[in-house]
């Protein structure tokens, strides 16, 4: 679908909610944020108008975002939104059909999160091959992701503009376009510079941006290759197919819980902002989610290898 087309459909979508639903400003953009995968999906596989929407594209799509990573607490959020967009769109007459699968079709599980023991995490991390240029990038891309718990959308987003190597800082977009900032070891601030310095300066194009990590055309990395980058290593080292971005966030977290920092303070770095948690945050400082960071991650004082 064309781009211009998607910003005027969200532009009055935002109306409709401001105008007939009376929501608020975060909700409107959580409610935006949610259905940005769909505009990707639809570019990626040349979908050039919702109405060609049909219920196997539309399975397609959700299997795609669990391909990326997406739980299934997200996924279901995610199709909810979408609801109300098509249903939307059908009253403007913009689609003379609703693709979604039934409500209820979609089963939640609340089955715990896979994540990796420290010592497969390393192990992942290590994998790539530094003596190659995508080697380092991907190096620099795991340890990150690792190192920060960002989500899939966050570490697609991340521009140099973002990266602070003195203070060991990243600024990220999560959910809801919100930043924040996020923390890095040594070992990721070692990969990042030494993918900074020997590799991304000698493969940026026009089509770069500000993107930190780009793909062998010098243009910025989606989220579906860096989902498969991390399955390639994954599947290199022997950890099985499932890994996902959201492994390595999942086993961030319970790293740092492991190594003894405090909840709240692991919900911070994560950038968990729900209503029922939002008043914890207060009392967290920035000097004391270092001090937490840089004593519990296991990867904080570890020079690259």
């Amino acid at each position: 679908m064309d781009r211009d087309e998607w910003q005027a459909l969200l532009t009055g979508f935002q109306g409709h909610l401001q105008a007939e639903r009376s929501l608020a400003p975060l909700t409107i953009r959580n409610y935006k944020a949610d259905l940005a995968p769909l505009q990707e999906f639809l570019e990626l596989k040349g979908i050039a108008s919702l109405r060609d929407m049909d219920r196997l594209a539309m399975r397609a799509y959700l299997a795609w975002l669990h391909e990326l990573g997406y739980v299934r607490h997200s996924i279901a959020r995610k199709l909810s939104v979408l609801r109300t967009f098509l249903y939307w769109l059908r009253r403007r007459g913009d689609i003379d059909h609703d693709p979604a699968p039934a409500r209820g079709a979609m089963k939640l599980d609340s089955r715990l999160p896979r994540f990796l023991s420290q010592q497969e995490a390393e192990k992942l991390v290590q994998a790539p091959d530094t003596s190659q240029p995508t080697g380092v990038r991907d190096r620099a891309l795991l340890e990150l992701v690792y190192a920060g718990g960002l989500r899939v959308s966050e570490v697609a987003g991340v521009n140099l503009s973002d990266v602070n190597s003195e203070t060991r800082e990243i600024r990220v977009r999560g959910k809801g376009a919100k930043e924040r900032i996020v923390l890095m070891g040594d070992a990721a601030r070692s990969a990042i510079s030494h993918y900074m310095a020997e590799v991304r300066s000698k493969i940026s194009s026009i089509d770069s941006d500000d993107a930190l990590f780009v793909n062998r055309y010098g243009g910025r990395l989606s989220q579906r290759s860096i989902q498969k980058i991390v399955r390639k290593y994954a599947g290199q080292t022997g950890l099985g197919s499932q890994v996902h971005t959201h492994t390595l966030r999942h086993s961030f977290a319970t790293h740092l819980l492991e190594g003894g920092a405090d909840l709240r303070v692991v919900q911070e770095l994560l950038g968990h902002a729900s209503p029922a948690t939002t008043q914890v945050y207060t009392h967290i400082t920035g000097a004391e989610a270092r001090r937490a960071y840089m004593t519990a991650h296991p990867r904080a004082r570890k020079i690259q290898d």
